[in-house]
């Protein structure tokens, strides 16, 4: 499995450095592109056709994200992975990160998005979320800055915060009318 990982971050982060608007574009990508998706959620709060509804959703990414981001550190506590440039795997585009590799926080914010809205029934908008997701995603790795696994990782804890807050935060009870109503 180790090989495998090593062989795809190093196909995806080879693509690299061939075409240099192209490294500009992912590397804007990848600085902006976790920023942009949750003004994309804000947004969709505010010109949303069912108010309550989208705002439910808006409020159930920001807690999987934030439950998801929590979880990335408890891993911490266990698994210090080395990035990939670090460990000579990758060449890195952007400036170095200090902490450890495993789980991509990048991973976890954008699929917390993307997991809130497809629990919540919201097909089209999970599926604009996905594609944002998947070019932020592949970006970290084109970069340097994870391997393939350390996404997947962050997937992973995107997708258990996201069902932790489905399960605590459920749509239109007294605790959902009140932020809905407030924010």
């Amino acid at each position: 499995m180790q090989n495998l990982d090593i062989v795809l971050t190093q196909f995806i982060n080879g693509l690299s450095g061939h075409v240099h608007l192209l490294d500009i574009a992912i590397e804007t990508i990848t600085q902006i592109g976790v920023p942009l998706l949750i003004l994309a959620v804000v947004i969709s709060w505010r010109v949303g056709a069912n108010a309550r509804a989208d705002r439910h959703v808006a409020v159930a990414s920001a807690l999987s994200f934030v439950i998801g981001l929590a979880l990335n550190q408890l891993v911490l506590l266990v698994v210090h992975r080395v990035r990939p440039y670090d460990a000579g795997v990758t060449h890195l585009l952007i400036a170095h990160s200090a902490d450890p590799s495993f789980p991509s926080d990048h991973a976890t914010a954008s699929f917390a998005v993307v997991f809130s809205y497809l629990l919540a029934t919201r097909l089209e908008k999970a599926f604009w979320f996905f594609l944002v997701a998947l070019l932020i995603v592949f970006s970290r790795v084109y970069v340097g800055t994870h391997y393939v696994t350390d996404i997947l990782g962050g997937v992973a804890t995107a997708f258990a915060g996201a069902a932790a807050t489905r399960i605590a935060y459920r749509e239109d009870t007294r605790a959902d009318r009140w932020v809905t109503h407030i924010l």
